[in-house]
């Protein structure tokens, strides 16, 4: 019997839902000076605006994890799915700071369960040696969202105003949501697109990696298993490392625009275009790493190898590139330094994913919403100390060397404590 292929449509699914996720999020970082402009806000106010997301998503990407493993990935995306259509057009509707900000909060509880539903979805329907590519298949959309996303908002700002322009992502949104429902479920066994020949490949273990679950458990996770996660050591590390990352990619969507504009005058137009060639070279190097970990997994059968190394060698890269960004004033220096940090910091975002995979299949959905409760709290500082720092020093420069110093500190952390071969065996 041929082998169908359906777990890759699945993918795809994941893949554009990720897209217009990260499309609606990073929308208001283009629209803020015409907002700023009708309703008139702060740079405070703005910090404080931009880090709303990230207030609403810390509540929800934990209770998200433990909603997926409970209920399935197809229940809580869609539910999730239409609460944030809805946020994206009370944006539109918004006639004051305390609306706007009520909406970014909404937006945030809405988008939490997203990446939680991501790989459980994920880890029930990819065999073990192509998750971390499954993963970074998936995850190519967030650097791509931000990289087709600057264009695409600024022309939609430009052909229409603030308001019509989260009309139309509204209408995006609620688009992908009846595709989800119909098309997936949360056993690939009760899928009818889904042949033996394919289910068998999804269910095959391989000596050295762990398997993957049969079924989704369908019920909650015990004090046990939270505090099985909550004390190994390699996913607390991989929880700060994910932390850091969240710090460089919310500073960079929600502040670069504005950093563009303040700093080297550009215009809403240009802005666009210089902000696609950062995410479009992390998206390369994001599908890049992710197949070469699954490569190194398979030639070398360790994970520190294949995950822990990619992680800080990553995370190192980015905390040098910053530093010339922090101390120049050449736009080319800048553009070449932020592109760096970008694709650097998100080159291994994949196996931060997958380590959560690895060390506890059963509960990865769970696992992930740990990992994303830290990327969240980065959510919302990053945008806020930017924003405050702006306030005090009216400059980006020690908001740049910040991230250095926490970079660093994420390389530390994952030589030290980050081994996933070892803490597998405990988990």
């Amino acid at each position: 019997m041929a082998r169908s292929r359906y777990r890759w449509f699945i993918v795809i699914l994941l893949f554009a839902i990720t897209v217009v996720n990260y499309i609606d999020r990073a929308a208001l970082s283009y629209a803020i000076p015409l907002i700023h402009r009708d309703l008139g806000l702060s740079p405070a106010e703005t910090g404080a605006i931009l880090g709303a997301f990230g207030l609403g998503y810390a509540v929800t990407t934990l209770l998200g994890g433990f909603a997926v493993d409970r209920y399935g990935a197809r229940l809580v995306l869609t539910v999730a799915a239409v609460l944030w259509s809805l946020s994206i057009g009370a944006t539109a509707l918004a006639t004051s700071v305390s609306i706007l900000y009520a909406a970014r909060v909404l937006l945030g509880v809405a988008e939490g369960p997203n990446f939680p539903a991501l790989t459980g979805a994920v880890s029930h329907w990819l065999s073990p040696h192509e998750r971390v590519t499954a993963l970074a298949n998936a995850l190519l959309a967030v650097p791509l969202a931000l990289a087709i996303g600057g264009p695409l908002v600024t022309q939609l700002l430009g052909w229409l105003d603030w308001r019509l322009t989260f009309v139309a992502l509204f209408a995006l949104s609620a688009a992908w949501i009846p595709l989800w429902y119909f098309c997936f479920r949360d056993d690939p066994s009760q899928s009818r697109f889904v042949n033996a020949a394919e289910l068998a490949h999804i269910r095959k273990a391989e000596p050295g990696i762990t398997a993957p679950p049969h079924a989704a458990l369908k019920f909650w996770p015990d004090p046990g298993v939270l505090k099985a996660l909550l004390t190994n050591r390699t996913l607390l590390a991989n929880y700060w490392a994910f932390f850091v990352f969240g710090y460089f990619l919310f500073f960079f969507m929600t502040w670069l625009p504005s950093y563009l504009e303040r700093k080297y005058g550009l215009n809403l137009g240009a802005i666009g275009l210089f902000s696609v060639l950062p995410w479009l070279s992390a998206a390369i190097l994001l599908g890049v790493m992710g197949r070469w970990s699954d490569h190194l997994l398979k030639t070398t059968g360790s994970l520190r190898i294949s995950r822990s190394w990619l992680i800080a060698g990553s995370q190192l890269v980015a905390a040098l590139a910053v530093v010339p960004v922090a101390l120049t004033d050449n736009l080319t220096v800048a553009i070449a330094g932020i592109t760096v940090a970008v694709a650097a910091s998100m080159g291994a975002n994949a196996a931060y994913f997958a380590v959560n995979v690895d060390i506890a299949p059963q509960r990865a959905a769970t696992a992930l919403g740990l990992m994303d409760l830290a990327f969240a709290i980065a959510g919302f500082l990053a945008p806020v100390i930017t924003g405050w720092v702006l306030h005090l020093r009216g400059s980006f420069a020690d908001g740049f060397l910040l991230m250095t110093a926490l970079a660093l500190s994420s390389v530390l952390v994952v030589v030290l404590f980050h081994h996933p071969d070892r803490d597998r065996e405990k988990a």
